[in-house]
């Protein structure tokens, strides 16, 4: 369940900087209240612009701007039951003021009239204004998740993540929704059918993610045991001794691992991935001539695989003809161009075609790139899961 949003009226209050109009006593003491008011709020000194909004409402009860600012710095002192009631006053004073629903929609929220609230919000996120959007949109994670729209809480964190996609509030919110999700998803996949080979694979997985991998390798072959040609299963028994090969260095989970990636192809011919691993495999023990053929092999199969072509370049580079790297590491530039890798080993394929300008234009690209590439976290395309390539395999010998 997502968090109350205290920190979302300091977003909000900017979009009720709401010029007081309409003030019918024709003194100073009004305007300068309004001005005295305003200020505060834009200092954020809330206490002070409720006292100053306050006196300027018994002074201007008919003035719905004066409730409206009320509202929004009552929702930021906490106070929704006093914002849901300035916005009753507001609203029947100027019904096309601007926003109040939206504020509105929040405050119940966070009294917890969550159907109250959830039409409201729902309106205002698809309003085309962001501040209000995402508001809008992190409140009805919450909403979602109280009233038990499991479902609809992630449609709308998808929604959020194409809308905000760097936006670490908006990542942190989603995270925990899918997280949730998946959590409740494989509770009733237990109950539902505890025996099945779709819990077993399940368990497989899990055990595989946190790292128990002796439990991982169990529940697969468990899989395998009740139907041996299973797709996808020698992949991912595969992946984990990778990963035991990979904290240790013993050569038994290498060789485990090229087995299996050679049992899956034999169920499944049009596996890319396996083909993939084995190239990368034959690359670091330096067969390059299996390597090639390998990484040409998922290539042919999946013209658009960014981690073969960019391994296939790297792989190329190191035989007599490196200027043949070219090809396919331009391609994979303009599949992923976010791949520093692939501008590196493309600057290093240019130089070989003796190509000086490409070579130039290559080698800033990768180090614009590099700078932002936490070192050792370069991640492979999210469609292929996939051994990454990385620097230092084939590269700065």
């Amino acid at each position: 369940m997502i968090k109350r949003l205290f920190a979302c009226a300091a977003l909000f209050l900017s979009l009720f900087a709401i010029p007081i109009v309409g003030l019918t006593q024709a003194n100073d003491d009004a305007a300068r209240l309004a001005s005295e008011g305003q200020q505060a709020m834009a200092q954020g000194r809330m206490t002070d612009a409720k006292d100053v909004f306050e006196k300027l409402a018994r002074m201007e009860p008919a003035v719905a701007e004066i409730h409206a600012s009320l509202a929004a710095i009552c929702f930021k002192l906490r106070e929704y039951d006093e914002a849901v009631a300035e916005i009753g006053k507001a609203q029947k004073l100027k019904p096309t003021l601007p926003r109040l629903d939206t504020l509105l929609g929040l405050s119940l929220a966070e009294l917890g009239k969550f159907n109250e609230a959830l039409p409201k919000l729902e309106k205002g996120f698809k309003q085309s204004d962001p501040i209000s959007r995402k508001l809008c949109g992190l409140q009805l994670l919450r909403v979602f998740g109280n009233l038990g729209r499991d479902a609809e809480a992630v449609q709308t964190s998808l929604e959020l993540n194409k809308l905000y996609p760097e936006d670490p509030e908006v990542l942190y919110h989603t995270g925990r929704i899918y997280g949730n999700y998946a959590y409740i998803t494989m509770e009733k996949l237990q109950t539902a059918a505890p025996d099945s080979i779709w819990m077993l694979q399940a368990r497989g997985e899990a055990n595989e993610s946190q790292k128990n991998y002796d439990a991982a390798i169990d529940a697969f072959n468990h899989v395998l045991s009740v139907d041996p040609h299973r797709p996808g299963i020698h992949y991912r028994m595969g992946r984990v001794h990778l990963a035991q090969f990979a904290e240790n260095r013993d050569p038994k989970f290498r060789e485990a691992a090229i087995q299996d990636f050679n049992a899956e192809l034999g169920v499944d011919p049009r596996n890319g991935n396996a083909s993939y691993e084995l190239a990368y495999l034959a690359a670091q023990a330096g067969d390059r001539e299996k390597a090639q053929q390998a990484f040409e092999a998922a290539i042919q199969r999946f013209p658009d695989f960014e981690e073969a072509l960019v391994g296939l370049g790297g792989v190329l580079l190191e035989g007599q003809t490196p200027q043949n790297a070219v090809a396919p590491l331009r391609r994979a530039t303009k599949i992923r161009p976010d791949d520093e890798v692939a501008w590196y080993r493309l600057a290093q394929a240019e130089r070989a075609a003796g190509n000086r300008q490409a070579q130039e234009a290559a080698i800033a690209e990768f180090r614009k790139l590099h700078k932002s590439t936490p070192v050792g976290l370069r991640k492979p395309d999210e469609a292929q899961e996939v051994t990454p390539q990385q620097l230092g395999i084939v590269d700065e010998q």
